[in-house]
């Protein structure tokens, strides 16, 4: 029997311009080395990070192309200013409409910054009639137990690494004083990959998981 693959569009959506790169970067550079589409939708602009949007958007685009996304959409939102009404949710049901993706990625609800709870939230009420949506974790996400992995090799957690260098600004600001986000993004993967029984593997927490038998 031949195998036959459909190409599908993946959708990521972050709370800030560098989130998707750090909770699914090597996720979506695998989806895109065969051939999928990949989309992204950035909420907020960044700027309380730097001070100014225009920094964080150049950084966006040029990261987006490192992960061979196929187009942003922008919620244009004030960074830390993100809030769960009617406006937002139907930003993110416009976007997907227009994408109509097989699968999205999102923050996790639990976590130390209000703009990534309240993108989750968002997303989980925009997403009601999408089949698989899962959460992806950051630095600031709390009490995250994945039940869903992807192995990301070497290879695919070298494009990570590559798109977070794309943040120039953002390298350094982290919350482990002395530790960039580069070092984050490895020792996660690691650790990730150690409960995949993999080398580095990426780790999400499933909304919802529809297996196609």
């Amino acid at each position: 029997m031949k195998a036959h693959y459909k190409k599908m569009n993946i959708l990521a959506i972050g709370a800030h311009p560098d989130d998707i790169e750090i909770g699914c970067g090597g996720t979506l550079a695998k989806y895109a080395s065969y051939g999928h589409n990949i989309y992204t939708f950035i909420a907020t602009d960044g700027s309380a990070g730097t001070g100014k949007a225009q920094i964080r958007r150049k950084e966006a685009e040029n990261s987006a192309n490192i992960l061979k996304v196929r187009d942003i959409f922008w919620g244009m939102y004030a960074d830390t200013e993100l809030q769960i009404n009617k406006d937002a949710i139907m930003k993110v049901e416009d976007t997907i409409k227009k994408i109509n993706p097989d699968s999205i990625f999102v923050n996790y609800h639990d976590d130390t910054h209000q703009d990534h709870r309240h993108i989750a939230a968002i997303t989980n009420s925009a997403t009601r009639y999408i089949r698989n949506v899962l959460y992806y974790e950051t630095p600031t996400s709390q009490n995250f137990q994945p039940n869903v992995f992807v192995d990301i090799g070497q290879q695919f957690l070298d494009i990570k690494i590559e798109s977070l260098k794309a943040h120039a600004s953002q390298i350094d600001r982290t919350n482990i004083s002395g530790v960039s986000i580069l070092e984050v993004a490895k020792s996660a993967a690691h650790f990730r990959g150690v409960q995949a029984r993999v080398a580095y593997a990426e780790a999400f927490q499933s909304l919802r998981l529809f297996i196609n038998i």
